[in-house]
């Protein structure tokens, strides 16, 4: 009765840990995500990148492909001498999370300004970038972005390398725990596993001090910034990685050894790794995207195949090197079942979130992450034929196992007989006085006492009478039966660790190449934003600049005419042109003609009639009927009687 209360008990825990976790997988994969294009890409501003405005913009808006957050330092907005502008607070344009707006101060001047931003994708990633635009006209020299628009690069080089040692604590935590507990075979491979924690424990923390200066792009100090730190722990990746730490704190009390492989304890350790893996998955690419509950699932079996099988093959491969017994081919038959698994588990997943990432099949090579994805796959490959290699040494070392048992089976049966004869006749008493004294009867009174040789007692070096030479025989061929199978055994053993290591060696690579893909725009949202600003560039100014040198033969006659055309489309457009002479900077000229002719057309010349604006030269509602490569026309007049005619070509779309 107590035991049925027992396993009640125990199926009602499993129940209710299996409860538990369904119960936050719902909540983690269905709560606070979107269904747009993981990592975000920037598809528009206004003001346009390049364009030139008449009147100086009351704010500046980007919008992107995705939701994205927003940071204290968003925008940073630059005048022509490099001096920062005092903006408003970065805020989303119209409440639309995939928009980010700050506000411009009165009084900005003229020139070329520069406008730095960074934000985060809604897959926890943070990207930057840059672009101008000029109010009057363009600046002489465009004004350097002080700080790279990238970030710190020393606080982004540690994050990644932090994890980077994140996964490969996964990989040895999980492989090894279940290389214990599903093969039965603790040894060597119990430091493995301590040294996983303690790898994935302390890339946790590196992560989460970290992912404040990582996400601003500034420098590693800021790490220890209460403020920084503050915000960090009260967002989505920031919670994932204080989760990540609390399970982790769970693990050492995990009873993690072959004799607690109950069902309870392997219900409560698939919870712990289950539940690790989605630490992962709520701030990468599967949080964000299309089909996010079913990425989610995909990303958690992803991982977890991964670790079991690249963190198990360090297991081996320690088992391997360092136990002090050869490792039994039962336990390596069982981590090539597991491993299988496991790579089944990896090709299934694996197909599905190419698919997703990429989107199309033109992105496997016109993206960087297609190219990665590229390179993972021969990499995979590779391990898979080392995979096969280790297979088959295994099924080799079982087979000698299995011959080994046998030969060693036939010695013990054939030693039976004689063990209980040894047992049943002491020394110096006679078989057959044995057999008597088994019979009911009783030795002879006056046979010889133990120290009396016995006339009729055989030599102990004489042939036994009771064994044939076709017995010894036996013996002899199973005896070296058994040696040679022992001999293979060892030539296996030692062929299959050098696979394992070969294994390991390009799991790593494959480890590294994984990190590298979580971190990269996925080709499918890459496809999109470069789709988004086609479209957009179809549909707002464009600007084209055209630089003409000139020399009229004169002592300081010579310099070049910049020339900027907007849009450069078919219909109406505005020139804005400005002369510089010979040391650089600007110049003044008496008179400056430009005028446009197609030639294949036979139309022209257009006469833009520019007028002379004090310092530059414009002119407004220049129309150019149809498309085509134009040839532009400028005569520069720099004296009464100097001038010199110099043209160039300008396509217009």
């Amino acid at each position: 009765m107590s035991e049925r209360g027992g396993g009640q008990r125990e199926r009602r825990r499993i129940a209710q840990g299996l409860a538990l976790l369904g119960t936050v997988l719902v909540l983690v994969l269905f709560g606070g995500v979107g269904g747009a294009s993981a990592h975000a890409a920037l598809t528009g501003t206004d003001p346009q990148d390049g364009s030139v405005l008449k009147t100086a913009p009351t704010e500046v808006t980007l919008t992107f492909s995705e939701s994205i957050g927003l940071l204290d330092d968003s925008f940073r907005v630059l005048t022509p001498e490099n001096r920062r502008v005092h903006t408003g607070d970065p805020g989303h344009a119209g409440d639309r999370s995939d928009t980010a707006r700050v506000t411009l101060p009165k009084g900005l001047g003229t020139g070329t300004f520069t406008v730095a931003w960074r934000v985060v994708s809604a897959d926890s990633h943070p990207i930057s970038g840059a672009f101008t635009f000029s109010i009057g006209k363009p600046s002489a020299t465009a004004p350097p972005v002080p700080v790279d628009p990238d970030g710190n690069t020393a606080a982004g080089t540690l994050y990644d390398a932090a994890r980077y040692f994140a996964y490969g604590g996964l990989a040895l935590l999980i492989g090894a725990a279940t290389f214990v507990l599903v093969c039965g075979f603790p040894g060597p491979v119990r430091r493995l596993l301590l040294t996983g924690w303690w790898i994935l424990a302390g890339s946790t923390v590196a992560l989460l001090l970290l992912r404040g200066p990582y996400e601003r792009g500034s420098g590693p100090a800021d790490a220890f910034d209460p403020s920084v730190l503050s915000e960090t722990l009260t967002s989505r990746p920031g919670l994932a990685l204080v989760a990540r730490l609390v399970l982790l704190g769970a693990a050492v009390f995990y009873p993690v050894r072959e004799q607690a492989r109950g069902r309870v304890v392997l219900a409560l350790g698939g919870l712990l790794t289950v539940s690790l893996a989605v630490t992962w998955a709520v701030a990468e690419h599967a949080s964000a995207g299309i089909q996010v509950p079913v990425a989610m699932v995909s990303s958690v079996l992803h991982l977890l195949s991964m670790a079991v099988w690249l963190g198990g093959l360090g297991a081996l491969l320690t088992a391997l090197y360092r136990s002090a017994e050869p490792l039994p081919a039962a336990v390596v038959n069982r981590f090539s079942r597991l491993a299988l698994a496991s790579v089944t588990v990896l090709v299934v997943t694996g197909v599905y979130q190419s698919w997703r990432g990429l989107g199309s099949w033109d992105a496997l090579t016109s993206t960087s992450y297609g190219r990665l994805l590229l390179a993972k796959l021969v990499a995979v490959l590779v391990l898979l034929a080392g995979a096969g290699a280790s297979r088959r040494w295994t099924g080799r070392l079982m087979l000698a196992a299995e011959e080994e048992r046998a030969a060693a089976t036939v010695r013990v049966e054939r030693r039976v007989p004689e063990t209980v004869g040894a047992l049943a006749a002491p020394t110096g008493v006679r078989t057959a006085d044995v057999r008597a004294e088994g019979a009911g009867g009783a030795p002879d009174d006056d046979a010889p006492d133990d120290h009396t040789p016995d006339e009729d007692a055989p030599d102990e070096d004489a042939p036994d009478p009771d064994r044939g030479p076709s017995d010894k025989t036996t013996d002899k061929t199973s005896a070296k039966t058994s040696g040679k199978a022992s001999d293979e055994a060892d030539r296996y053993r030692r062929a299959l660790r050098r696979s394992v290591l070969v294994e390991v060696v390009v799991g790593v690579v494959v480890l590294v190449i994984t990190t590298l893909l979580t971190g990269t725009q996925p080709g499918r949202a890459a496809t999109e934003a470069a789709a988004a600003s086609a479209t957009e560039a179809a549909g707002q100014a464009t600007a084209s600049t055209t630089t003409i040198p000139f020399d009229v033969g004169t002592k300081g006659g010579h310099g070049e005419v910049q020339i900027q055309l907007t849009p450069s489309r078919v219909g109406e457009n505005s020139v804005q042109a400005v002369i510089y002479g010979p040391d650089g900077g600007f110049a003044t000229v008496p008179e400056l003609r430009l005028t446009f002719t197609l030639e294949s057309q036979q139309i022209g010349p257009i006469d833009a009639e520019l007028t002379d604006k004090g310092g530059y030269w414009a002119a407004d509602g220049v129309t150019l009927p149809v498309a085509g490569t134009w040839t532009m026309k400028a005569t520069v007049r720099t004296t009464d009687i100097d001038q010199v005619t110099v043209s160039k070509t300008v396509k217009i779309g």
